[in-house]
């Protein structure tokens, strides 16, 4: 398979593709029901978190564009 790919979409979902496993906060792993695209929602609005229901429409603004992070502290 390809290499993993997040995508930060405008207004949206986080729509990450490829071979990946998301895991619950005991590291447990959510049942994707053998999907290798997924949205995660980024708004907070979603009944079916951690994963975008597209609730966010018409209420969660936010232009998705790539910037550099600082250097690491110590680096």
């Amino acid at each position: 398979m390809s290499k993993t790919t997040l995508k930060v979409n405008n207004n949206g979902s986080l729509r990450i593709e490829g071979d990946f496993q998301i895991v619950d906060k005991d590291g447990n792993a959510y049942d994707l029901g053998g999907r290798d695209v997924i949205s995660l929602c980024r708004c907070g609005l979603s009944a079916n978190k951690p994963f975008c229901d597209g609730s966010h429409r018409n209420h969660f603004e936010h232009d998705a564009v790539a910037f550099a992070l600082p250097p690491k502290p110590g680096s």
